[in-house]
């Protein structure tokens, strides 16, 4: 039986048939679900509307007048620490960036095969076996609570014969910490990496040879590039309990707000959240990831584009990731106040215009420098713009370990 409640009402056990407004009304990603913890009972609450629709033939009814005290909710009502527990999720303490990397360096390293071998599944044709990639997913949510930024930029380190797989694992830590930047719940932000992870699984039914053909693309093979996303959807809706945000963002990641993007011309209303964060996650990780057919660009210049490239992303996703990964990303080049050029190693999610700087070359003399690491939080330097190394003669940066 379908019923009407108040907010206050709402108990656990019960099952939400339906929520009024949009995502920007409640951050559920399900409209339908049964209310099995304490924080999706007060995020519930503390939505901006009067009342929820609940089935009491799937879950909990509201108690009677005279049950109103029902044991079963004693805890929850009672207790005075519950709602601030459940309120106020505390984050983990951040890591240091080095310690942080040697852990994801291990992640990154043990996760190549479970991602290989869930796409050699797919490519031959099989049901791809999720639970490798859950407990992956689980470790990489684990390593982004700890600092967002070392798994990410290790992540981006990739080659042309690992970037399959790389990109899959980047594009999961992205869609993590940008889940978290949003706001988004436990349950949302798992579901989050899981499509980032999972979302280019559609790229295993189109042929090799077209995959990586270091030339331009015939009309015929960018079609079979593009039919990826069908491909991906239909490959996952195979997997049992795969979920709908997986399912979401392997078909609608290229799609654009404008309605010039892929399969489906769908514009900005049409598109979900979901799907709006794996189009910036996935193009950011594609732009600066080195291609057969071309290098990758560095951070800036891809934030950059990004930011001018109208009628592509969804302006508030796009002004969330660039909180999330910083105004100067990770391997950044950057010059100094001082006419240092330096590379960005380090951030800091609360100081975004004062990150850790690797200075190496001084554009005043035009001569190398002793590589030193320079805290800006902490000194009198400051970043003035980004920085071009090719037009100092600098092929290549330095690596982003610190010293």
């Amino acid at each position: 039986m379908l019923k009407s409640i108040a907010l206050e009402q709402l108990r656990l056990g019960m099952y939400v048939h339906s929520i009024p407004g949009g995502w920007i009304s409640h951050p559920f990603w399900r409209k339908s679900f049964k209310i099995e913890s304490l924080e999706d009972l007060q995020t519930l609450r503390d939505c901006p509307i009067d009342q929820v629709t609940i089935d009491t033939a799937k879950g909990r009814d509201i108690a009677p007048d005279h049950l109103e005290d029902d044991p079963e909710d004693a805890h929850e009502e009672h207790d005075p620490t519950a709602a601030v527990a459940v309120a106020v999720r505390k984050p983990a303490q951040r890591t240091e960036s080095a310690v942080e990397r040697e852990r994801a360096a291990r992640i990154i390293s043990s996760s190549k095969s479970t991602v290989l071998n869930m796409f050699s599944e797919a490519r031959m044709g099989k049901a791809v076996d999720v639970k490798d990639a859950a407990e992956l997913v689980t470790e990489i949510t684990s390593s982004v609570s700890r600092n967002a930024d070392a798994l990410i930029s290790l992540a981006r380190l990739k080659t042309t014969d690992d970037y399959t797989y790389m990109h899959s694992v980047a594009v999961c830590a992205m869609m993590i910490s940008l889940a978290n930047q949003l706001g988004m719940t436990q349950e949302q932000t798992k579901q989050a990496g899981m499509a980032g992870l999972l979302h280019d699984v559609g790229k295993m039914a189109v042929p090799l040879d077209i995959l990586n053909k270091p030339a331009k693309l015939t009309e015929e093979e960018f079609a079979s590039i593009r039919s990826h996303t069908v491909q991906g959807h239909s490959i996952l809706q195979q997997i049992e309990g795969i979920g709908e945000v997986p399912l979401d963002v392997s078909l609608h990641h290229h799609e654009k707000i404008d309605g010039s993007g892929y399969p489906f011309n769908l514009k900005s209303d049409g598109i979900s959240i979901m799907a709006k964060m794996g189009a910036v996650c996935d193009v950011y990780d594609a732009i600066t990831s080195n291609r057969p057919y071309k290098a990758g660009w560095d951070p800036a210049r891809s934030i950059r584009h990004m930011a001018s490239s109208a009628g592509h992303f969804d302006p508030v996703t796009m002004q969330a990731f660039v909180k999330a990964i910083g105004i100067y990303p990770t391997g950044s080049c950057v010059i100094l106040q001082s006419g240092r050029l330096g590379v960005v190693v380090d951030q800091r999610p609360d100081q975004l215009l004062t990150p850790r700087v690797k200075v190496f070359y001084s554009t005043t003399s035009r001569m190398p420098l002793k590589s030193d690491i320079v805290d800006l939080a902490h000194g009198s330097d400051k970043i003035v713009a980004y920085a071009d190394p090719a037009k100092w003669g600098i092929r290549s940066l330095p690596s982003i370990d610190l010293l």
